[in-house]
């Protein structure tokens, strides 16, 4: 049995009060119903800034009454210190997901990337020491590689950031580090390379690649593709990021480290435009015949994206467990069956 369902058993047999930020979003949204699941009482702090309320109605109608009367919400912003010290009142993990992400995001509006990014994360994070909690996870992202040309990615060894985003999650992980040595809290970060998943948002200007794609698609549209398309990425399920976020809050030697988690594996942008319209057509999407349409790079970008994963592996028991074929075939099934 892996490090994770051993885990699972045990925190269902000793349930415990977790803290999520970001509850309304794509990967917070997965954690807390993973977490209600098996048994858990969960705090789910969000603005709604980028979240959904429809996220959590969707949580609460899969896990049932009985498991959904474990969340409690609040509607909150990690940009205020009083909602922070609120949030982790009686919590013994923090999963801090909230972030305003997207590099074309950050390269418009920096301030607010940094407002959001670092002030909000710093105000998390002092309020989770503060109250006492048992461990912090926080969400970094591959993005702090930046220039560095190496490849696969390994934890110690990153560039120059690239985008005001990249910098914002680099600042995270140094304070992570700051306060792990200071104070000795037990804080961890994951440094997540391209996740895909279900109720990722489609929608807006800053729609990861994935979801917009589907949903070009599904309109009849044909996706764009930004540079020559051999740009390339290490996609990984949002189940494994769960994985790593539970591992990470309850493993001990976690404390001021920092871990790569995707499938340590790449895909070019050309190949995942055909892989997405392989999976829409065979859930019945007429688009076999619509071709890529190639634009100019766009600025920010890194080029590679590949991870190595093996500190995961080693120090929390990381185990993959699902593929990338299975994560975009869930994921445009997903999308088809809602609709979107």
């Amino acid at each position: 049995m892996s490090r994770y369902r051993e885990l699972l058993q045990e925190i269902e047999s000793e349930p415990r009060r977790w803290l999520v930020t970001g509850a309304a979003g794509f990967i917070g949204s997965h954690l807390v119903e993973t977490l209600l699941r098996a048994g858990q009482n969960v705090v789910g702090l969000d603005s709604f800034a980028t979240g959904h309320a429809y996220n959590l109605d969707k949580i609460r109608a899969l896990v049932g009454p009985e498991a959904a009367g474990r969340l409690t919400f609040i509607e909150g912003d990690i940009r205020e210190e009083e909602d922070c010290k609120r949030a982790c009142d009686g919590v013994q993990h923090v999963l801090h997901q909230a972030a305003l992400g997207s590099v074309p995001r950050s390269l418009e509006d920096p301030i607010a990337s940094h407002a959001a990014n670092v002030d909000g994360f710093l105000k998390m994070a002092n309020a989770a020491r503060v109250s006492g909690v048992a461990s912090m996870v926080y969400a970094s992202s591959s993005s702090v590689y930046g220039d560095h040309p190496a490849l696969p990615k390994v934890e110690d060894a990153i560039g120059n950031p690239l985008s005001p985003y990249a910098s914002t999650k680099l600042i995270d992980e140094i304070y992570a580090s700051t306060l792990h040595r200071c104070y000795g809290m037990r804080i961890a970060g994951l440094r997540y390379f391209n996740v895909v998943g279900t109720r990722q948002d489609p929608n807006g200007a800053y729609a990861a690649v994935i979801p917009r794609w589907i949903r070009i698609f599904l309109e009849g549209g044909t996706p764009e593709i930004f540079g020559d398309g051999e740009t390339s990425r290490d996609f990984c399920p949002v189940g494994n990021v769960v994985q790593a976020n539970l591992l990470a809050a309850t493993t001990e030697s976690a404390g001021g480290e920092v871990f790569n988690i995707a499938l340590g594996g790449r895909m070019t942008l050309t190949e995942l435009y055909g892989h997405l319209r392989d999976a829409l057509v065979a859930e019945g999407v007429p688009c076999g015949d619509r071709e890529a349409i190639y634009k100019e790079f766009r600025g920010g970008d890194v080029r590679h994206s590949h991870a190595n994963i093996d500190k995961a592996v080693s120090l929390l028991g990381y185990a993959p467990e699902s593929t990338l074929a299975d994560g975009l075939r869930l994921t445009v099934a997903g999308f088809v069956a809602a609709g979107d």
